[in-house]
C-alpha cells in the first residue's frame, strides 16, 4: 500500500509583539514652565523665611538673657535695675514660648545668629565702658540701648506674625503676640523711666510731658 502524504499545512499562531508606551512627561502647571512634579510646595519661599525669622529671634532672645545681668549690674537707679531684672525673667519666658513655636511647627529647635542683635548689645556694653559708674549718663545710655533692642524685637515679631497669618500658622500666633506685647510693655516702661530721670533735671519739662 502506498504511503499517503498530507496536504495540510501546520498552522502557527501569529507572533505577538508587546506595545511600548511612551514615557509620560510630568504635567506642567498652567502659567508655569516648571513641571508639577518639580514644583516646590513653597514656591515663594515664605515657609523658609518664616522659619529663618523664628530662628533669628530665638537667637536674639537667648543672647539677651546672657547680656541683661551685666546691664542690671551696671544700672545706677533702683527703677532701672528692677526694670532690667523683671525683663530678664520675661525674656526667659519668651525663649520658652519660642521653643513651643518650634514644637508646633514640628521643626527642630535651632538658633540662627542675629548680627543686628549682637551689634545692639555691643552698643550697650560700649555705654558701660564709656560712662562712669553711678551716673545718669550711664543709665540713659543703657535705656537707649535697651529700647533699641525692644524696637528691633518688636519689628521682628510683627513681621513673623504677618508671615504666620498669611501662611495659616494660626496656632503659633498667640505665642508670638504675647512676646510682642511684653516687648511693647518693656519699651513703654523704659521710656517712662528715661522721661522721669531727665525730667528731674528740668521740672518744667517734666510737667509738660
Amino acid at each position: 500500500m502506498a504511503k499517503s502524504t498530507s496536504n495540510s499545512k501546520k498552522i502557527t499562531s501569529p507572533k505577538t509583539t508587546s506595545m511600548v508606551l511612551p514615557k509620560a512627561e510630568p504635567m506642567a502647571i498652567p502659567g508655569s514652565s516648571v513641571p508639577a512634579t518639580t514644583m516646590s510646595s513653597d514656591p515663594n519661599g515664605l515657609e523658609d523665611l518664616l522659619l529663618d525669622s523664628i530662628k533669628d529671634i530665638f537667637w536674639a532672645e537667648n543672647h539677651l538673657v546672657k547680656a541683661l545681668p551685666k546691664m542690671i549690674k551696671a544700672a545706677a537707679s533702683a527703677k532701672l535695675k528692677n526694670a532690667f531684672t523683671d525683663h530678664l525673667s520675661v525674656t526667659k519666658g519668651q525663649v520658652m514660648r519660642l521653643e513651643k513655636v518650634f514644637e508646633l511647627l514640628q521643626k527642630k529647635k535651632q538658633a540662627k545668629k542675629c548680627d543686628a542683635m549682637e551689634g545692639i548689645v555691643m552698643e550697650g556694653e560700649g555705654v558701660i565702658d564709656d560712662t562712669d559708674e553711678g551716673t545718669l549718663s550711664r543709665d540713659i545710655g543703657l535705656i537707649h540701648a535697651a529700647r533699641k533692642v525692644e524696637n528691633y524685637e518688636m519689628t521682628n515679631y510683627k513681621g513673623i506674625i504677618e508671615l504666620a497669618t498669611a501662611l495659616g500658622k494660626n496656632d503659633i500666633i498667640p505665642l508670638l503676640s504675647e512676646n510682642l506685647a511684653e516687648e511693647q510693655e518693656s519699651d513703654d516702661l523704659l521710656a517712662s523711666i528715661s522721661t522721669e530721670s531727665l525730667g528731674n533735671l528740668n521740672p518744667a519739662h517734666a510737667e509738660s510731658v
